[in-house]
């Protein structure tokens, strides 16, 4: 039997916190019709109310203690919206002792401790929900965890970082450097006044343990995931790219081979035809690859006050429709096992290698006899031309090099030895290609 209310606490006022009740309070009977009750928020708590809001709340709705919302025992369902490990961690596991389900959009608290607070959720018989941790409002959690719940799920490659994205698409269409894009972005509210947990690929890092241990149920030491951002991105090596038929993205990836697991992030060549390569701006994709459902494409805006919201809501509905059917806990993440996490070096994959090289004869035919004798196959090797406004007096070549594919270990052993050839001034970069 459906209850008259079933009311919902809140600890974090800021963007998503904000985007999630505006979202229960504007659409409250539509959520009602749908869920067979009146969903309420009925406290909200925050350490500074001073601060102006899009959406104002009731003086009787606003709280500044923990307590208010943990102990209430009219409270139902607790929205986290704090960010980061702590107090996070603490507020959603007292929480969960207190048998009320927990939504979070948290993707580190999940990604290093949702095993965890999973197992503390089971035990009290209660839903800890975490959508918006992953896509923003992209639906990639539920569809994992239930649509594809039958399928083996052979690889997860997304887009899951919104700022990095935008950096790399103005880089792309506009001709722009790096450091430049970057303050734009943070000036336009793109990117974080410290942007080092997009731009170094942390908040990807994140996604992708979260994807991994739902598509492939185990556990996933985060610290283990080899992460690498998008500093060191160019304007020419996204010129050479284009020229070669690619877009380069940030791309976080996840497979299984064999008893193992292949979870990586860092920036790729994406071939122009492979759908991730349309990608553009602040929007998200996850690219699925499973078995027997074939290729699936998940595609949106990846944060914000609305996307993150629109999904935080999708799952109190949920918790809420469980509450009043007696079945909380119904479809629990389930990470049995414990895969090992392959260590980059035996990674394989095609790589782009930039170099700058003393323009004198037989120079490449060296650096090709390195190649060789660390075991790397190229599939093509071209000098760029220099753009109309690009001077280059230094005396040096610019050459780039693309691989067959390779174990990482050989490549890096080849760039070693190549940075201790007398005839190479520089190897200026190295980027994986993925897709292929």
């Amino acid at each position: 039997m459906s209850r008259e209310a079933i009311n919902v606490g809140v600890i974090g006022f800021g963007t998503v916190g904000v985007g999630a009740v505006q979202l229960l309070e504007s659409n409250a009977e539509w959520i009602a019709q749908r869920v067979g009750s009146r969903v309420a928020v009925k406290t909200v708590v925050d350490i500074d109310w001073t601060r102006p809001r899009e959406f104002t709340l009731r003086p009787d709705q606003r709280a500044t203690k923990l307590e208010d919302v943990l102990d209430d025992p009219e409270i139902d369902i607790v929205i986290e919206a704090i960010g980061g490990v702590n107090p996070a961690k603490d507020v959603v596991a007292g929480a969960l002792t207190r048998r009320k389900c927990v939504v979070t959009p948290n993707k580190e608290l999940i990604a290093k401790h949702g095993g965890e607070l999973l197992n503390i959720a089971a035990e009290a018989g209660v839903d800890l929900m975490f959508e918006g941790a992953v896509g923003g409002g992209i639906p990639i959690i539920r569809p994992l965890k239930e649509s594809l719940a039958g399928d083996r799920i052979k690889r997860v490659v997304g887009i899951v970082n919104g700022t990095t994205n935008y950096i790399l698409t103005a880089m792309t269409q506009e001709g722009r450097a790096f450091d430049d894009v970057l303050k734009d972005a943070q000036a336009h509210g793109y990117a974080e006044a410290d942007p080092t947990a997009d731009v170094e690929g942390f908040d990807a890092m994140y996604k992708i343990a979260i994807l991994a241990s739902i598509a492939y149920g185990s556990h996933i030491d985060v610290s283990r995931i080899y992460h690498e951002g998008i500093t060191k991105i160019s304007a020419a090596d996204i010129r050479y790219a284009r020229q070669l038929g690619y877009e380069i993205k940030l791309l976080a990836i996840g497979a299984k081979a064999d008893d193992a697991l292949d979870l990586r992030v860092h920036p790729a060549f994406v071939p122009a035809e492979h759908p991730l390569a349309a990608v553009n701006g602040v929007f998200n994709a996850i690219f699925v690859q499973g078995d027997p459902v074939g290729d699936l494409m998940f595609y949106g805006r990846g944060a914000g006050s609305g996307p993150t919201g629109s999904a935080v809501v999708g799952d109190v509905i949920d918790c809420a429709r469980n509450i009043n059917h007696g079945a909380t806990g119904r479809v629990p993440c389930r990470c049995y096992r414990r895969l090992p996490i392959r260590p980059m070096s035996e990674v394989e994959t095609c790589y782009y290698i930039r170099t700058r090289v003393k323009d004198q004869p037989g120079a490449i035919g060296k650096m090709a006899t390195i190649f060789g004798k660390n075991d790397v196959s190229l599939t093509s090797v071209f000098q760029p031309m220099l753009e109309d406004d690009e001077v280059d007096e230094s005396g040096l070549a610019e050459i780039v090099w693309i691989t067959h594919k390779v174990r990482e270990e050989k490549v890096q052993a080849a760039l070693a030895a190549l940075r201790r050839l007398e005839v190479v001034s520089e190897v200026s970069n190295m980027i994986r290609v993925e897709g292929q």
